[in-house]
């Protein structure tokens, strides 16, 4: 048997737990969608196209444990946020809602707050363009939506969704590609230029 100098023999080295890919929760359900505007939104500052960027929630912070580092330990929101995007594109102020769903045949419309619906409204009463990004996980489709539409499937007291073959007339299918990784831009040219 072979030892070290101190005594001891040697472990068996132990194998590394191979890792599986974890369940989407709702937590993280837009998290890929949102991966690729924030890639595209990047490309699109980089080639100087235009500015968009996520916007931050609004956290107050209460607690932070500084021993191992900054690491906050107790926040609360502060207020509702409003949507997920804003800038500017051509002189003209952007703000978009970014949504996934992984039903195929339609997008509820619990997926969004009546204070998102008010917040673009205000947008497009200042003379802003406002939309929705909606992707269909399971179609592998991702669309760009005019608020206006979503506002209206909204407010109607009727509705609970907006049926795919709504979403597919009316909303406009983005191209995917590299970089960017959704080229939701040209849609936003062809649509409100």
């Amino acid at each position: 048997m072979i030892r070290y100098p101190d005594g001891s023999s040697p472990q068996p080295k132990r194998e590394k737990a191979i890792k599986r890919p974890r369940a989407l929760s709702s937590a993280n359900r837009g998290m890929n969608l949102e991966e690729d505007i924030n890639i595209s939104n990047q490309y699109y500052i980089d080639k100087d196209i235009a500015v968009i960027t996520k916007r931050p929630t609004p956290i107050n912070v209460v607690k932070v444990d500084y021993s191992r580092g900054a690491k906050i330990t107790d926040a609360y929101f502060e207020k509702q946020s409003t949507t997920d995007y804003n800038g500017v594109f051509r002189g003209k102020y952007l703000d978009f809602e970014a949504k996934s769903t992984k039903l195929h045949t339609s997008f509820p419309l619990s997926n969004i707050t009546a204070h998102q619906i008010l917040h673009l409204q205000r947008v497009i009463k200042q003379g802003g363009i406002a939309f929705f990004i909606i992707r269909f996980e399971a179609l592998d489709e991702t669309y760009l939506l005019d608020a206006s539409f979503v506002i209206e499937a909204f407010s109607g007291e009727k509705r609970k969704s907006i049926p795919y073959p709504d979403v597919k007339k009316n909303g406009h299918l983005i191209k995917k590609g590299f970089i960017p990784r959704l080229f939701y831009l040209e849609v936003v040219e062809s649509v409100y230029f």
